[in-house]
This record gives structure tokens, sequence and C-alpha cells, in this order.
């Protein structure tokens, strides 16, 4: 068939996409496919995770942006235990929540806009979250509470196998 590549038909007569070509104008429906492929950005107001280092494990909000790899943060500290402070951005992993400030917001405006938004409280109910205090659960147990655990998952796991050898 006849394409823009000439006659060879190698690719049959469907045309690549260019650059100019209506598929990938701004605003139509695959552009804007093409742009969904990030949902959590760097910005003012995110809710993150802290990852690494002496916050490791506690929540923080993005407060402003210092350079490509660096961002200053905020928990606020009686809430979060993260005092303002700044780090880079390798070491949180970003949300999909975000609270509703400006850049370089003071500790009150965060505090407000966390409480109006229940950012907190969402964060709390997702699976990632609970997978976390799971963790921490999990790790702050006894020596006993582990070997209580242990028993408890192998009676009920006697007494599934009991009910499945039945039928």
């Amino acid at each position: 068939g006849s394409s823009q590549f000439g006659s060879s038909g190698h690719l049959g007569s469907k045309a690549l996409p260019t650059l100019l070509s209506p598929q990938l104008v701004a605003g139509s429906p695959a552009c804007q496919a093409d742009m969904a492929m990030f949902k959590r950005f760097v910005e003012p107001g995110r809710l993150s995770l802290i990852t690494y280092g002496p916050c490791a494990g506690k929540m923080c909000t993005i407060v402003d942006i210092v350079d490509q790899a660096r961002v200053l943060v905020d928990g606020p500290k009686d809430i979060t235990g993260v005092p303002r402070h700044m780090m880079p951005i390798k070491r949180m992993s970003l949300t999909d929540f975000k609270a509703d400030i400006v850049r370089g917001a003071r500790e009150k405006a965060l505090r407000q806009a966390l409480e109006k938004g229940e950012i907190l409280s969402k964060w709390g109910a997702t699976s990632w979250a609970k997978k976390l205090k799971a963790r921490e659960t999990r790790s702050n147990m006894t020596d006993f509470e582990r070997f209580k655990l242990m028993m408890a998952k192998k009676s009920r796991s006697k007494a599934i196998k009991k009910i499945l050898k039945k039928k």
C-alpha cells in the first residue's frame, strides 16, 4: 500500500505519528493519555513518606522546592514528628494526597490545610499505610508474642485443612 514511507509497504498503510500529527497535539485525548503517565508530582502540599534517614517511616508534607534534587518538608512536628527541614527527593516516596497550600506555607497554614482536607486520615485508610502499620507492629512484637502468633497460625491452618479434607 501507499504510505508516507514510499512504496516498500513493509509498514502497511499505517503512518507513524509525527510530532505535528493530530494524535499528539496538546489537549487531544491521545496526548492527555501520554501525559497521564505520571500522577504524583513534587509540588507544595504533596504528602510523602520518608524512606531513609533519621525520620524514616514518618509522613511529611512538601512545603517548598529548593532545586531539582531537594525540597523543604514539614510534618508538622507535633502531628507526624517531622520538623521543618530540607531533604533530598530520593529519600522520600510521594503519595496520592495533596494539601491545598501555597509555596512556602507556614506551619499553622499547613496544619489547617491537613485538617481541612483530612489528608492524614485518608492516608491511614490506604492499603500502603495499613501494610506499614502491620510491619511496624510485627517488628515491635516480643518473643512470646511471636510464639503465640505462630501457634495461632498453626491452629488456624489445621482447622482449614480439616474442613477441606471433609469435602
